[in-house]
C-alpha cells in the first residue's frame, strides 16, 4: 500500500515558496519600531519586515501577499542593518539602496531597527453609486408606536401578549435577549413605546414614538474597495456613503493570493477575519458620524461580495474555492446577525447576505443583475464586472448565463511596472493627437504611476495610432521615427526590456513613468481571458455580438474605464459606443435595493434558478478561443 499523500493544506506549507531570507533561529528577538504610526514591537530574530508589520497591524502595500512579486512593499531602513537582497536592485536605483530602501517582504530582522513605512492609500478612487432602478419601498424594518394599557387584576395578559395584541400587522416573534429588558422598558415608559420588527422577529422594544427614525448600511464587501451607504429606511434615501481600502490588502490584492495565505499560515484565516471586521467597522462609525445617527438605530444591515470575501469575513475556510471542483461552503445563508461580520450597530441586528451562484461568481454579481433588472429585461446585455477575477453574465428575461474569467491583476495595475492603486498620482487616462500626448492624472499632480483604466487607455491609443501592432509588439524604433517622429523618443530600453515613457521625471527612464513590453503582455492576457468568456457564452446562448443592445461595465474599474478604450483592445464586442455603459457599483446598488425591499430579496434568490453558470475550466475549446483572442483588433 503506497503511503497516504499529504493534504492539499499540508502540502501548501511544507511546498518551498521560492527565495526567501535566511530565517534567525527564533532563539533571540529584535526590536523594531516604525515610523511614522511609532508602533514598537519584539519579534523573533529573523524574521520578515512585512510579516513583523503584518501581525502588528502595520499596513505595508502590498499586492502579492509578501511572496517578493509584486515589488511594492517598500520601506525605508532609517537605523540598523538589512544587507541589499537579491530582488531589491530590481525594485530600487542604487541611490535608493544606499539610502535604505528594502521590499519589505525580504528584509529579515536580524537586529533591531527603525523602520520608516511610506503611508498606504486607504481611500482609493473607487465608484460609489452605479446603475439602478427605482423599487417600491418595503424595507424588511418596521416600526410600530404603541400605546398600551398597563396591566390590572382584570386584565393579567403577559407583557409580550400585550406587544403582541397592539400590534395588529405583523405576528414578529422575540428573541430570548428581548425578553429580558422587555418588561423593564415598558414599565419605565408608561407603557408607551416603539416596537421594532425585522421581518418575522421582534427586534427591539424602545421607549416613546421613534418611528421616524429607522436605517440600515448597504455593504458591498470588495476584494480591493469596500462601500457602506447608510440607508434612511423612512424616506428610502441614502444619508451618507464612505468607501476604503479593504484592510486584508496586506495578504494581497486578489482572492487567490488570501486563499494562499489562509493555506499557508494557520493563524491567516482569523487575521483577514479581523482585518475584515476593522474595514466594514471603520465605516459603519463613519456613515453613522457623517449622518448623526446613532448606531443603535441601525436595525439591519445588507452584504454583497464574492464568495471568498464572505467566507473569510465569516471565519470560514476557503481553502476549497481553490481547487477543482471549486465548492463553496453554502450558496445561500441563513440567520446571520450584523455583528459576524464585525459591524456594531443594533447588537440584534440580521444581516442579509447575497446568495451566489457559483464559486467564481458571487453575491456582488448577483446583486447587480439584480440592480440592472438583467433577468427581467427582454434586451439581450453583456454584464462585465472588470477585475482580477471577471464575472461576466449574458442575456434577457428569456435566458441568461453567467461565468468567471480569470482576468489577473493587470487590470487593478499590479504586476504592472508603474502600476498603482487609482489614488492621487495616477495616470487614469490618456490621449494621442498626432505627436501629442496628453495624461489624465487624479488630483492633477505630477504623474507617479498610472492605474488600470491609464494602463487600458495607454495601450488602446498606442494601438489605435499604430505604435503598438495588433499583435501586442512596439513598432520598431526606425518605423516609428518615421509614422509618428514627435513621440518616437519616448522609445527607450530598461535593461533589455523596451518601454514606452508616459511622462518623463529627469533624465533616467526607470525614474520616469513608463509602459513596458510585459506590461502590454499582461493586459493581453487579462482582456483575453474576458473576451474568451463572453464568446463562450454568446456560443452557449446561440447569438452573436451584434444582437447585444447593451454592454454593462461594472465595478469601480469599469466605472472609469474608456469605452472607446474596451472595444479598441478588444475587452467588449465592437459594438456602438452609447450601448457601452460604465454601469458603475451595480453591486452596491443591489445591496441598497435588498435594504429598501423585501420583495426584491426573493428576486435576488430567484435569480439563483433563472441564471445557468457555465464553468469555463476544463473545457476543450477554451485555449484556442483564448488565443484567438490575444490580438488586439484590426
Amino acid at each position: 500500500m503506497s503511503p497516504q499523500a499529504p493534504s492539499p493544506r499540508r502540502a501548501a506549507r511544507e511546498a518551498p515558496a521560492g527565495p526567501e531570507p535566511q530565517p534567525g533561529d527564533g532563539s533571540g528577538r529584535v526590536r523594531l519600531r516604525f515610523l511614522p504610526e511609532g508602533g514598537d514591537f519584539r519579534v523573533p530574530s529573523g524574521t520578515p519586515v512585512f510579516d513583523a508589520a503584518s501581525w502588528n497591524g502595520i499596513a505595508i502595500d502590498s499586492t502579492c501577499g509578501g511572496y517578493g512579486t509584486c515589488k511594492k512593499c517598500k520601506v525605508r531602513i532609517v537605523s540598523g542593518d538589512v544587507p541589499v537582497g537579491a530582488i531589491d536592485p530590481r525594485a530600487f536605483s542604487a541611490a535608493e539602496l544606499a539610502d535604505g530602501w528594502r521590499l519589505a517582504c525580504r528584509a529579515a530582522a536580524r537586529s533591531d531597527l527603525v523602520v520608516e513605512v511610506p503611508p498606504l492609500e486607504t481611500r482609493p478612487k473607487a465608484a460609489l453609486v452605479g446603475v439602478g432602478r427605482h423599487v417600491i419601498l418595503r424595507p424588511a424594518v418596521q416600526k410600530r408606536h404603541l400605546v398600551l394599557e398597563e396591566p390590572s387584576m382584570e386584565d393579567q395578559r403577559s407583557d409580550l401578549q400585550r406587544v403582541l395584541d397592539g400590534i395588529e400587522d405583523l405576528e414578529p416573534a422575540p428573541s430570548v435577549e428581548l425578553l429580558r429588558s422587555l418588561g423593564g422598558v415598558l414599565r419605565s415608559s408608561g407603557f408607551d413605546v416603539t416596537a421594532v420588527v425585522v421581518d418575522e422577529e421582534l427586534l427591539d422594544l424602545e421607549p416613546g414614538d421613534t418611528t421616524a427614525r429607522r436605517y440600515a448600511i448597504a455593504f458591498d464587501l470588495g476584494t480591493t474597495t469596500v462601500v457602506a451607504t447608510l440607508l434612511d429606511l423612512d424616506s428610502g434615501q441614502p444619508l451618507a456613503v464612505r468607501s476604503m481600502l479593504n484592510r486584508q490588502q496586506p495578504y494581497g490584492a486578489d482572492v487567490i493570493t488570501r486563499i494562499s495565505a489562509v493555506m499557508m499560515d494557520d493563524g491567516a484565516l482569523a487575521a483577514l477575519r479581523a482585518r475584515a471586521h476593522e474595514t466594514v467597522s471603520t465605516l459603519t462609525a463613519e456613515v453613522c458620524e457623517e449622518a448623526g445617527v446613532a448606531p443603535g438605530e441601525v436595525y439591519e444591515i445588507t452584504v454583497c461580495g464574492n464568495v471568498t470575501m464572505m467566507q473569510l469575513a465569516l471565519g470560514i475556510d476557503p481553502e476549497p474555492l481553490s481547487m477543482a471542483p471549486f465548492v463553496v461552503s453554502t450558496h445561500t445563508f441563513g440567520d446571520v446577525r450584523a455583528i459576524e461580520f464585525g459591524v456594531e450597530v443594533h447588537p440584534r441586528a440580521p444581516a442579509f447576505v447575497f446568495p451566489s451562484l457559483g464559486a467564481y461568481v458571487g453575491g456582488d454579481i448577483v446583486a447587480g443583475m439584480l440592480a440592472t433588472g438583467l433577468t427581467r429585461d427582454r434586451r439581450l446585455r453583456l454584464f462585465i464586472d472588470v477585475g482580477t477575477n471577471s464575472e461576466i453574465a449574458l442575456g434577457s428575461s428569456d435566458a441568461v448565463l453567467a461565468t468567471a474569467a480569470p482576468a489577473g491583476p493587470a487590470f487593478e495595475a499590479a504586476q504592472i511596472k508603474c502600476g498603482m492603486r487609482a489614488a492621487d498620482g495616477a495616470i487614469e487616462g490618456l490621449k494621442i493627437d498626432g505627436d501629442t500626448l496628453a495624461l489624465e492624472v487624479i488630483g492633477d499632480l505630477e504623474p507617479v504611476g498610472m492605474c488600470g483604466s491609464g494602463l487600458v487607455d495607454a495601450v488602446a491609443e498606442l494601438v489605435h495610432c499604430g505604435l503598438l501592432d495588433h499583435s501586442g509588439r512596439f513598432l520598431a524604433e526606425e518605423d516609428a521615427a518615421r509614422s509618428h517622429p514627435g513621440l518616437a523618443d519616448r522609445f527607450t530600453t530598461i535593461g533589455k526590456e523596451r518601454v514606452f515613457v508616459l511622462h518623463w521625471r529627469g533624465g533616467d527612464p526607470a525614474e520616469s513613468v513608463f509602459l513596458s513590453q510585459r506590461d502590454v503582455r499582461e493586459l493581453q492576457f487579462a482582456k483575453a481571458s474576458i473576451s474568451t468568456g463572453w464568446q463562450i457564452l454568446l456560443s452557449e446562448l446561440g447569438v452573436t455580438a451584434d444582437e447585444i443592445t447593451q454592454v454593462l461595465l461594472a465595478g469601480s474599474f469599469g466605472a472609469f474605464l474608456t469605452p472607446l478604450s474596451a472595444v479598441r483592445i478588444g475587452l467588449v464586442p465592437k459594438l456602438a459606443l452609447p450601448r457601452i455603459v460604465s454601469a458603475g457599483n451595480v453591486a452596491g446598488e443591489g445591496a441598497k435595493i435588498a435594504a429598501l425591499s423585501a420583495r426584491e430579496r426573493a428576486e435576488a434568490h430567484a435569480i439563483l434558478q433563472e441564471v445557468r453558470y457555465v464553468e469555463l475550466s476544463g473545457r476543450a475549446d477554451f485555449n484556442d478561443l483564448f488565443i484567438d483572442q490575444l490580438a488586439f483588433p484590426g
